[in-house]
């Protein structure tokens, strides 16, 4: 059993000018490349297995993140299958200077465990140890039905 806590991967990006569209802010695929990135991590960290994406659940773009701030990315799972794992993934914009973040990007994305063989394997049950970790679930759990 793998608690959600041991899941929860930040990471940054900074946005570079080949990152950026011709309004110089992060092209949207990028920032779910590295979302899906993130998301594959958190995913082997919960499963041990390597895993691959099965399912973006949806992809909400609020805001844009300029060249020059950096992409805060936060991934956890929150729930799983037989061989699926679900995963949170938030963006924040970033301004390193100040540190001020605001939140831009929001998506579920599902995973599934894969053996040697590419074939899907069994992940072990997610435990919830911590208030935080219970609070953090019921956010995904809402936020995935779009309960937000």
């Amino acid at each position: 059993m793998t608690d959600l806590m041991e899941t929860l991967i930040e990471n940054r990006e900074m946005v570079q000018p080949n990152h950026a569209n011709m309004l110089e802010v992060a092209h949207g695929g990028n920032v779910m490349k590295w979302m899906d990135e993130i998301g594959a991590m958190s995913a082997m960290r919960f499963s041990g297995e390597t895993c691959v994406t099965a399912h973006v659940n949806r992809m909400d773009f609020e805001r844009p993140i300029p060249v020059g701030d950096t992409a805060y990315i936060t991934a956890y799972v929150y729930d799983v299958g037989t061989s699926s794992i679900k995963v949170r993934l938030v963006t924040e914009r970033e301004d390193l200077r100040t540190r001020e973040r605001e939140k831009t990007t929001e998506s579920y994305f599902v995973y599934v465990a894969i053996d040697e063989e590419n074939v899907p394997t069994a992940v072990p049950e997610l435990t919830v140890d911590t208030e935080r970790g219970e609070r953090l679930r019921r956010i995904a759990l809402e936020g995935e039905n779009g309960d937000r």
